[in-house]
């Protein structure tokens, strides 16, 4: 039998019909409809691969050696191979030390960032009053916000308690300790509603605390809630069952993507710092927009053990916080291998904050993407930021070049084929037992995953490949990558109609961020300025696996000389 030319038209709604009841599903009619536009798209653009020659690459799934990196760990880091580390390997009063007991109050304690709040607690100050401030300001903002899903405000009190008393008899936990935080609603609490964002789990109770939770609270953190986030962190969702999540900058626009609530609440100052998650940009592009420093870390280096996954292979759970100097804390204590994860690394964790402080950045080269400053890809506003931030980086002593991604037009194709191949088979049990409970974007994205052919998730790890040795091959002559993280915030009476080309987690369909979750490097967003209507920008920066000590340093040089950390919305 001779070939064929391909067509994608022959994949018709009535055959995705036939493959849905083959699966047990029996949808309505605009939904089949939209499902078969996505399957159609996906097939098309994965036919499109071709021409781009992916046929040498294998899809591996975790193609970097975690291993043989953790054995390159630097001398006296401590070793992580242990589920828990000491307080003083936490940074217990380190960081601290730095600010010698600021005077806060009011809304300068609530937009202090974790560093200075902690200062404050060890020059007297106390973890239930910051509590107490946070518990006032989410009844008086939130309503509107709508950043959190549940407040645990007794717990937290409680908690809070327990590390007054534990600071007045001399036990010092971490940098951490006292200090609140809340965590995207896809994280396991124990005795904690837990909704991911739907009404499909809208009677579920968390059983046991995800580690990276669990983690914080034992460094002596103080859990204040979950917080709000697109229908099981893919989106775009259309109804959001609490409400979708403003940003403060301007209450009529998004704070970005799935990881939306973390962000809108850290920059309303409702509380300290948050945990968000990352499958295609849902921690950087909330970043982002929403003037904070958000980290991708290198995919295994924080456990995802109860966590709801969107994508096994892409997803990362990671800080969004006020300042990078905050970020280098909170990754201390989350990151290092877990039991209940296999694919947790047991690379070595490193004293992300004694990397911070660097008078200058003499020595670190610098590579921008060229394909990332394409004005069609974000818009002047956003280039102009960045190469304003890339003078920046100049003046700290940072070679600056230019370098190339040609795989990165279609990173965000790949991204998506496999997000929706993976939730398919995630959500297969929920979507055939509460189909309508879903919003309508995300179940008809997630069976589209699951009546595409089965070769265009193959090919898109062939094509993961591609792009991921193309990436590290850059970061073979350069230190770090750079370029922008996102645009501004978009509307949230904007249309968001789910298909091929929107982005996971809720993002816009803009290749920036995906192309690092592919290659699993670590990524960040750190504030880069604002845009003429006064909308946060951000600047986005990756590394090679495991080395985010050289990312918190640049973006930690580059915080220090620029103003953007210390400006907040107008939210009293």
């Amino acid at each position: 039998m001779l070939p064929t030319s391909p067509d994608p038209a022959l994949l018709t709604d009535d055959t995705v019909a036939t493959l849905l009841a083959a699966q047990g599903f029996d949808v309505p009619a605009d939904d089949l409809r939209e499902i078969g536009d996505t399957a159609r798209a996906m097939l098309e653009q994965a036919l499109a691969w071709d021409a781009l020659e992916p046929f040498d690459h294998e899809p591996w799934s975790h193609w970097f050696d975690a291993e043989r990196l953790a054995a390159q760990r630097p001398s006296g880091a401590p070793d992580a191979r242990r589920g828990t580390r000491t307080a003083s390997e936490l940074g217990a009063g380190s960081q601290a030390a730095d600010l010698e007991g600021p005077d806060l109050e009011g809304p300068d304690l609530a937009f202090a960032d974790a560093v200075a709040q902690a200062a404050w607690l060890r020059a007297g100050g106390s973890s239930v009053a910051l509590v107490r401030t946070y518990l006032e300001r989410i009844e008086r903002h939130d309503p509107h916000l709508r950043s959190f899903i549940t407040v645990t405000g007794e717990r937290a009190l409680r908690a809070a308690e327990r590390a007054d008393a534990e600071l007045r008899a001399g036990r010092d936990r971490s940098a951490l300790h006292g200090i609140p935080f809340a965590v995207k609603d896809q994280m396991l609490v124990d005795g904690v509603r837990l909704t991911g964002g739907s009404r499909v789990l809208s009677d579920v109770t968390g059983d046991r605390t995800a580690s990276a939770v669990a983690r914080l609270e034992a460094a002596g953190a103080i859990f204040l809630g979950t917080l709000n986030t697109h229908e099981f962190h893919a989106g775009p969702t259309r109804d959001f069952p609490f409400g979708a999540a403003r940003n403060p900058w301007d209450t009529e626009r998004s704070p970005g993507a799935s990881s939306s609530g973390p962000a809108a609440a850290v920059a309303a100052g409702l509380v300290t710092f948050s945990l968000g998650g990352d499958t295609g940009g849902s921690i950087r592009g909330p970043a982002a927009f929403c003037n904070l420093v958000g980290l991708k870390p290198t995919w295994g280096r924080v456990s995802r053990d109860g966590v709801i996954p969107l994508a096994w292979s892409l997803d990362c759970v990671g800080p969004l916080a006020r300042s990078t100097r905050d970020v280098a804390a909170i990754l201390r204590v989350i990151a290092g291998p877990d039991q209940r994860d296999p694919t947790a690394s047991h690379a070595g964790v490193d004293d992300y904050a004694a990397h911070l402080g660097a008078a200058d950045l003499r020595g670190v080269r610098i590579g921008v993407i060229d394909e990332m400053m394409d004005e069609g890809g974000v818009s002047s506003d956003a280039l102009s930021a960045t190469r304003a931030a890339l003078d920046v980086l100049r003046e700290l002593g940072a070679t600056v070049t230019r370098v190339s991604l040609p795989l990165l037009s279609v990173a965000q194709q790949v991204c998506s084929a496999l997000v929706l191949a993976e939730a398919a088979s995630y959500h297969r049990r929920w979507l055939r037992d509460r189909y309508l409970d879903y919003d309508v974007n995300t179940r008809v994205g997630f069976l589209a995953g699951a009546v595409t052919p089965t070769f265009v998730a193959a090919h898109a790890g062939r094509m993961r490949t591609a792009i991921a040795q193309q990436l590290t091959a850059l970061l073979a002559d350069v230190d770090v990558l750079a370029g922008p993280s996102a645009d501004a915030a978009r509307r949230l009476d904007m249309p968001h109609r789910r298909g091929a080309d929107s982005g996971p987690g809720g993002t816009p369909a803009t290749p920036l961020p995906q192309a690092y979750n592919l290659a699993g490097v670590p990524s960040l967003s750190v504030p880069c300025g604002f845009d003429p209507a006064g909308l946060p920008l951000g600047l986005q920066l990756a590394t090679r696996h495991f080395d985010e000590a050289t990312l918190l340093r640049v973006a930690d040089a580059y915080e220090r000389a620029t103003p953007w950390r210390g400006r907040w919305p107008n939210i009293a």
